[in-house]
This record gives structure tokens, C-alpha cells and sequence, in this order.
């Protein structure tokens, strides 16, 4: 039986920068590790996208792009899969970043869906403000 993603957790952040720029900093991959808790680095061959994280290497695929609008980042360890849905949306100068984490669980895991979406909550929940910090820092 497949389970499906449930939300982990969904913030946003308006950033005042034009979107075309946002867009850009946003898709920079090397440059996420400054916004990105707890990721040291990060390397781009096609889709696939390898982070260095909490001293592990983690693989994940840019499953969707919509330039300019959606980026999906997909990973996969074990029985538990994560999506991470960035949105950019302009407002005149500024522009709106939403982030949605969505967890699956399955296998031995399953039991542990709820921990584990906490666990995503509490690492990643800070990612836009942090890069709302560093695109308006320039």
C-alpha cells in the first residue's frame, strides 16, 4: 500500500527583491547552503542535486520547474520521501516565496510519519526566512 504526502509544514516570506532575481537566487543550487540549515554544500549534475548534510551525503532530483514560478525538490531515504514545493509570485518590486514540505512514510517507517514531519518542521521551517535574509543582505 502507497501512502501519500502529507503537508510537514507550509510558510512564505515576502522578499524585496524583483522576482527575476529572487527567481534566480532561489534556482542557485552551490549558492542554498547559506540559506539552507544545516547544509554545507551542495552539487548540481543535471537533475540530481547531492547535499552535504549534518555530515551525510543526500540525494534529490528537481522533479518539477515552471521557470520563474515552481521548483520541486524530491528526496529519497529509505521508505521516507520528501518534496519541498518553492513558489516565487511578484508584486511589483517585491516578491512572495512560499515553501511546502510534504513527507511520505512507508515501511518500517510509516508508524513514524508524524515524528518525522515534526523533525522536517523544526530543520527546514526557517529556510525562507533565512532566505529572505541573505538575498536582501545582497
Amino acid at each position: 500500500m502507497t501512502t501519500a504526502f502529507i503537508p510537514a509544514f507550509t510558510t512564505s516570506a515576502i522578499v524585496e527583491r524583483p522576482a527575476p532575481e529572487v527567481w534566480a537566487r532561489l534556482t542557485d543550487w552551490p549558492a542554498a547552503p547559506a540559506w539552507m540549515p544545516g547544509v554545507d554544500s551542495v552539487r548540481v549534475e543535471g537533475e540530481r542535486l547531492t547535499f552535504r548534510a549534518r555530515g551525510r551525503e543526500r540525494t534529490g532530483r528537481v522533479e518539477v520547474v515552471e521557470p520563474g514560478r515552481t521548483v520541486v525538490l524530491h528526496s529519497a531515504q529509505g521508505g521516507v520521501s520528501a518534496a519541498y514545493t518553492y513558489t516565487c509570485e511578484p508584486d511589483g518590486d517585491r516578491t512572495r516565496v512560499a515553501l511546502t514540505a510534504d513527507c511520505r512514510a512507508g515501511g518500517v517507517w510509516r508508524p513514524f510519519g508524524g515524528l518525522l514531519r515534526a523533525a522536517i518542521r523544526r530543520a527546514d521551517g526557517g529556510q525562507l526566512a533565512a532566505f529572505k535574509q541573505v538575498v536582501e543582505a545582497g
